[in-house]
C-alpha cells in the first residue's frame, strides 16, 4: 500500500494498493521500492494516487482525492537510536516496534500537486521529515514530535543547524511492556543532546502528559540525562489534523483515534547537564502525532 495526503482544513489520507506481484524490492544500498509509478530511494520519490468513491468502501480506509509527486530528496540530519534497531536486535524480533529516523532534517525539493492545486516544494522552507518504522505492532500510547524550524525565543535569531524529534510511549521487548518511555534527540546548532531510554548509562528519566480537549491536542514533555534536559510544551489544532487509519501487520486495527498532523507549535527548554538554560525555543511545522487504543 502507497499512503499519501496532506494535512489541513482539507485533510485527507489516499490509499493505494498493490498485490506483491506488481511490487519490485532492491534489498541492496540504496535501498529502493517501486509499483507503477510509485518510487522510493533515498535521494528521490515520485508517484501518483487517486481515490474516488472512497465512501462506498471502507476496508480502503481512507477519503477521496488525487495527489502527484516528484521529490529529490536530502536527508541532513539523523537521529541513530542506538542496539534497539540492531541487526541482532532486528533478526531476534525483540522489540514489537522498531524506529530510525535517517532524516529528522530533510530537505525536499520538487513539486506536490494536490487535488489540482500545484506547490513548489523548496528545500529553505519545507522543513522536512523522514523516518522508518517497522514490526509486529504499533505502541499505544504513541508519540511523535519533530521540527526543524526553530527560533532562538532569547536571541530571535533562527536556528539553521537544529531539530529536535521525540518519539516512543510504551515499547515492548518480547512480552514485557515498558510503559511510559521515549527516545529523543536535539541537535541543537551543531551540538548534541540524547534522551534514549536505550541508553541506560546515561541515567535518562521521562515524564510526559498528552491530553485532547474539543480543539487541540496537547503534549507535554520532560527528559533528562547525563547530556542535559528538555523540556516541551507543543499543541496542534485538531482541525488541521486527520485521524490516521493504520492496521497492525496482523491485519487488527486497534488504533482508532490516532491523531497525526504538520502544524503544531510550541516552546522546547534547553538545559545543560549542569542545569544551566541554553535556549527558550519557538518551534513551529511541527509534526506530532498522539493515540492510545480504544
Amino acid at each position: 500500500m502507497v499512503k499519501a495526503g496532506a494535512w489541513g482544513e482539507d485533510a485527507a489520507q489516499l490509499h493505494r494498493f498493490f498485490g506483491w506481484k506488481k511490487i519490485q524490492v532492491d534489498w541492496g544500498v540504496p535501498f529502493s521500492i517501486e509499483a507503477d509509478e510509485c518510487f522510493l530511494t533515498e535521494d528521490r520519490t515520485h508517484g501518483h494516487v487517486k481515490v474516488e468513491d472512497a465512501a462506498a468502501h471502507p476496508e480502503w480506509m481512507c477519503q477521496d482525492g488525487e495527489m502527484s509527486w516528484d521529490l529529490k530528496i536530502n536527508k541532513i540530519t539523523a537521529f541513530n537510536v542506538g542496539f534497539g534497531a540492531d541487526e541482532v536486535f532486528r533478526k531476534a524480533e525483540a522489540f514489537e516496534m522498531f524506529w530510525h529516523a535517517e532524516g529528522m532534517k530533510t530537505a525536499f525539493e520538487g513539486e506536490v500537486i494536490w487535488n489540482g492545486r500545484r506547490f513548489l516544494v523548496r528545500p529553505e522552507d519545507c522543513y522536512g521529515y523522514a523516518d522508518k518504522n517497522w514490526g509486529k505492532d504499533f505502541t499505544s500510547p504513541w508519540v511523535w514530535l519533530s521540527s526543524n524550524n526553530l527560533t532562538s525565543e532569547i536571541t530571535g535569531r533562527k536556528l539553521m543547524d537544529s531539530v529536535f524529534d521525540i518519539g516512543g510511549g510504551r515499547p515492548k521487548v518480547g512480552h514485557l511492556a515498558l510503559p511510559r518511555r521515549l527516545l529523543s534527540a536535539f541537535w541543537y546548532e551543531g551540538t548534541p543532546f540524547e534522551f534514549n531510554f536505550s541508553k541506560v548509562w546515561t541515567g535518562v528519566k521521562t515524564k510526559f502528559d498528552c491530553k485532547e480537549t474539543d480543539t487541540q491536542i496537547v503534549w507535554h514533555v520532560e527528559q533528562s540525562s547525563t547530556s542535559g534536559r528538555m523540556i516541551s510544551d507543543i499543541t496542534c489544532e485538531k482541525k488541521d489534523m486527520l485521524l490516521v487509519n493504520y492496521e497492525a501487520p496482523d491485519g487488527q486495527k486497534r488504533h482508532n483515534r490516532l491523531w497525526n498532523g504538520g502544524n503544531g507549535v510550541g516552546t522546547i527548554q534547553l538545559f545543560d547537564h549542569q542545569g544551566k538554560l541554553i535556549d527558550r525555543i519557538h518551534a513551529e511545522n511541527i509534526g506530532c502525532e498522539y493515540g492510545e487504543y480504544c
